[in-house]
């Protein structure tokens, strides 16, 4: 915790004055334009991966980066959504997957998660992961099975977004795009996948 309080401390002293003005911009503004859904893990920040300033991604952040299919009972993350889609009108939403992910590597070993009831649970929003391999998203040269269904869940969180549907009328009016991303935590690569063949290209530096 000391850490914690002393980086607030390095915050007011050292990095809100050099952006006073953007902070009081945005004391009445908030109008991101991308809404960037990532995994809980500590080791991905999405504002450091994108250098994105205060204000420019809204963020969900979730267990193995899981989007629940579109139900008619709200929760967290289906608000999260219909608020970015429709009141803060982003045009764009990254779904983010990542190397050595701790869900995607329980699911692909199979671990027993009888003590984790509640991770357990969370974790069949991957169902739709598991069933593509070894569909779409085959294994690059190289490539291990986590490997393969990060990506392959990935794909199938995208297609559990465009259930949504405030996400279904603003792909239909075209005004909004979706992207998928994997982020290589030892190498800082970051690739795009194709939804349709699975296929990765490296994002350009």
């Amino acid at each position: 915790m000391q850490d914690l309080v002393e980086g607030v401390a390095h915050f007011q002293r050292g990095v809100f004055p050099a952006k006073a003005a953007r902070f009081q911009h945005l004391a009445t503004t908030h109008r991101p334009g991308t809404l960037f859904i990532s995994c809980s893990d500590a080791r991905v920040i999405p504002e450091l991966i994108t250098q994105s300033e205060p204000g420019e991604l809204f963020v969900i952040r979730t267990a193995g980066n899981l989007v629940p299919a579109y139900t008619p009972h709200a929760d967290g993350v289906a608000a999260s959504i219909e608020y970015a889609v429709a009141v803060l009108g982003v045009s764009d939403i990254v779904v983010c997957g990542h190397s050595a992910c701790g869900a995607m590597t329980a699911l692909a070993d199979g671990h027993d998660l009888g003590d984790l009831p509640a991770v357990a649970h969370w974790l069949r929003h991957a169902d739709a992961s598991l069933a593509r391999a070894p569909r779409a998203a085959s294994a690059e040269p190289g490539e291990n099975k986590v490997s393969v269904l990060v990506r392959n869940n990935v794909i199938a969180q995208l297609a559990n977004l465009a259930t949504h549907p405030c996400v279904a009328r603003a792909l239909a009016a075209k005004t909004l795009t979706l992207r998928g991303w994997v982020y290589d935590i030892p190498t800082g690569a970051v690739d795009q996948l194709d939804p349709g063949t699975g296929a990765s290209a490296a994002l350009a530096a």
